[in-house]
């Protein structure tokens, strides 16, 4: 079964790399004869399974597979490209070497975990030195991805696919279906968050993982907008969290909770025994953030700010209430 697999990805890969325009299913499928055989023996269903299952593993080998909507009058075509299946000559000293092993570290799901380990035995093959750098230091970081919107987040932005999906923002009562072009994902403070062009409101998004709920749905199609050359994900939630804002907020946290707060604080004072009051940056978006802590965090100034909390929690407990009596 193992050789037949592997057979099967060998041909299908040679012939996406040796054709000079985008071949359909129909076309694979009477070029292979493990998916001819799929197809008269069992169902069209089980060859579609069986392609989209190699097509994913290839991609997941590192095969650069694109698809033309327009290539066959609205048939999907799929074409592997020379110039983007060629790698350079790869060169790394033992330092950045060592920067990749820790990197390959981070990630803890099981999918991930293993792009990253195949990466390094790429390169390892390549005669990267990895020998002095994969002893396992004693601290290691990790980044959990948790939200169930990542993986299919990932593939849709590598294979420039729009999405769908229903987005609740912080404090609203109820969520609203985006449709958006994924560009980039990017962890900060312990958060996902996603930016892309979202169609509907003809802007530049940011949007965070823990807030998309349901199904994120690939959509069929190209993007529409033009994807920047640099998406700098981290700066676009920092603004909208107040980092950098020349104005101060200060609220009281309850004792023993509210930690994000607690490292962005400019001064932290004790209230009384179950209070600390925290003066920190104030900026667009503050409110959503404080509204999260729930009874955790009150906010004494300014005025605006306090009823913008106060407003996002009365709408979140409105709808507690109707779901209730529903």
């Amino acid at each position: 079964m193992a050789i037949a697999k592997a057979e099967r990805l060998m041909n299908l890969a040679l012939c996406l790399m040796n054709t000079r325009r985008p071949l359909s299913k129909k076309e694979l499928r009477e070029s292979i004869e493990a998916y001819r055989e799929a197809w008269q023996n069992s169902s069209e269903e089980a060859f579609n399974r069986m392609f989209e299952r190699d097509k994913d593993d290839l991609r997941e080998l590192g095969l650069v597979i694109d698809v033309d909507e327009n290539a066959l009058d609205g048939e999907l075509g799929y074409l592997a490209r020379a110039d983007r299946n060629r790698l350079p000559e790869i060169a790394l000293d033992a330092e950045e070497a060592a920067a990749l092993t820790l990197a390959a570290r981070v990630w803890q799901q099981a999918k991930m975990s293993g792009a990253a380990s195949g990466a390094l035995q790429k390169l390892r093959a390549a005669g990267v030195p990895f020998s002095e750098t994969e002893r396992r230091p004693a601290l290691e970081p990790r980044i959990p991805a948790r939200e169930a919107a990542f993986e299919p987040l990932l593939t849709a932005a590598r294979d420039r696919r729009p999405v769908t999906f229903e987005y609740r923002k912080a404090g609203a009562a109820a969520v609203e279906q985006r449709t958006v072009e994924p560009w980039a994902l990017e962890c900060w403070r312990g958060h996902w968050y996603l930016a892309g062009w979202d169609r509907d409101r003809e802007d530049a998004r940011v949007f965070r993982l823990s807030r998309i709920t349901g199904k994120v749905r690939a959509r069929s199609g190209a993007f529409l907008g033009t994807v920047p050359e640099h998406v700098d994900v981290r700066a676009t939630v920092a603004k909208f969290a107040g980092e950098g804002a020349t104005a101060t907020a200060v609220v009281r946290v309850r004792r023993g909770a509210g930690f994000p707060l607690r490292t962005k604080a400019l001064a932290t004072r004790r209230a009384d025994d179950s209070w600390d009051e925290l003066e920190i940056p104030y900026g667009n978006g503050l409110g959503a953030d404080l509204a999260e802590f729930g009874p955790d965090v009150l906010v004494v100034g300014p005025e605006e700010l306090r009823a913008d909390v106060v407003d996002r929690l009365r709408a979140v407990a409105g709808t507690v209430v109707e779901g209730v009596r529903a």
